[in-house]
C-alpha cells in the first residue's frame, strides 16, 4: 500500500473514532435520536470511504 493512501486510509479510521465517540457521548447525555443516528451513519459513511479509497488505489488512481 502507497504512503499516501496509508496516510488517507488513517485520516478517515481517526474519523470514525471521532464519531462513535460523538455517539458513545450522546447517548450518555440522553440526546436527541436524530444525533444519535448522525453519529451512526457518520462512521458507516467513513467506512465506505476506506472501501473506497483501497478500491481507487489498486486502479493506480491515487
Amino acid at each position: 500500500m502507497a504512503q499516501n493512501v496509508r496516510s488517507v486510509v488513517g485520516m478517515i479510521v481517526v474519523g470514525i473514532i471521532a464519531w462513535i465517540v460523538a455517539a458513545v457521548v450522546a447517548i450518555a447525555v440522553d440526546a436527541d435520536s436524530k444525533v444519535i443516528w448522525t453519529c451512526v451513519v457518520g462512521a458507516l459513511l467513513g467506512l465506505v470511504g476506506i472501501r473506497y479509497s483501497l478500491r481507487r488505489a489498486k486502479r493506480g488512481q491515487l
